[in-house]
């Protein structure tokens, strides 16, 4: 489970994977991008081409000589709003019940989120 402030947090985040979200601080403010993966537990997300990291790798299979690679590094999930897929402008999220089912729901537009 996740813990926030020492708080046991159960509930369900505005990100999901595959989301397309804009990042709204550091240095890549204002970019958007798809998520690849959201790290529950630790409130952060990895979104695609966003806090770049060089990493010193040894010698493996996956890559014979080693060297410097750039991947992507966690941003905490505070820092990522999800674009509206009606406007294509950041939005927050509310959740909404539409027939016994509860969907997310873009604030600015009322459009649901696949």
């Amino acid at each position: 489970m996740a813990t926030k402030n020492n708080q046991v947090y159960t509930g369900k985040l505005h990100v999901k994977k595959g989301d397309t979200v804009m990042v709204t601080t550091g240095d890549s403010k204002g970019t958007s991008a798809k998520i690849i993966s959201v790290l529950k537990d630790k409130y952060k997300v990895i979104v695609e081409g966003v806090n770049m990291v060089s990493r010193h790798t040894k010698p493996n299979s996956a890559n014979p000589n080693g060297g410097i690679i750039k991947k992507e590094a966690p941003i905490h999930i505070s820092n990522v709003m999800l674009i509206d897929p009606k406007s294509g402008k950041a939005t927050r999220v509310r959740r909404e019940k539409k027939n016994d089912k509860t969907v997310r729901v873009a604030v600015k537009s009322g459009e649901v989120i696949k």
